[in-house]
């Protein structure tokens, strides 16, 4: 049987405030895509086969030892006009430490069919109307969160209640994989 995974950056510290945000926004325009999604960034998802399971985990595992953690800052809102999304958005140095690692996990994954993100961010509504774009914009203008990034997070697809949920945790484990040097005979 085939399940619908997200890989994410997520922290529990940030789940009651962005939801709050969330909330607030639903009290002002109503239902809308995400409003009932936890806080977190995506870095992709994909379908598989239950028989794969295991492996993507090893994977995920695996790659994760690699990365070091840092701290992740969100300071600014921001939209993607063309698809309607109203989103928290990241500090530069939290861009350039999050791009490397989403990236590793896109090209660890490539004989997947993903649905990648390449940008950071923190959606706090998707497929919004220009109207309700506005709304969001003028309601939520100052914004600053921090967490310690220092685990990728899992997450499966819940088709009857329609939301991902965390079923597993792969912390970093700062060890860098060797790179390979090319050496001489003589």
């Amino acid at each position: 049987m085939e399940k619908t995974y997200s890989v994410v950056f997520y922290s529990k510290t940030l789940v009651e405030p962005v939801k709050k945000l969330k909330d607030f926004l639903r009290s002002k325009i109503n239902w809308y895509n995400s409003c009932n999604s936890e806080a977190h960034i995506t870095i992709c998802e994909f379908t598989i086969d239950e028989s794969q399971f295991d492996s993507i985990k090893q994977k995920l595992s695996k790659i994760s030892d690699t990365f070091t953690p840092f701290k992740l800052s969100l300071d600014h809102f921001d939209s993607f006009q063309n698809s309607g999304a109203f989103f928290i958005g990241v500090t530069e140095d939290s861009k350039n430490n999050l791009v490397p690692i989403m990236k590793k996990i896109h090209e660890t994954f490539k004989f997947l069919k993903l649905k990648k993100s390449d940008n950071p961010h923190l959606s706090i509504g998707r497929r919004l109307t220009p109207e309700n774009l506005k709304i969001a914009s003028e309601l939520f203008t100052t914004i600053d969160l921090q967490f310690e990034c220092n685990e990728i997070i899992l997450r499966e697809f819940d088709p009857k209640v329609k939301q991902f949920f965390v079923i597993d945790a792969f912390p970093f484990g700062s060890n860098p994989e060797p790179e390979f040097v090319q050496g001489s005979l003589f």
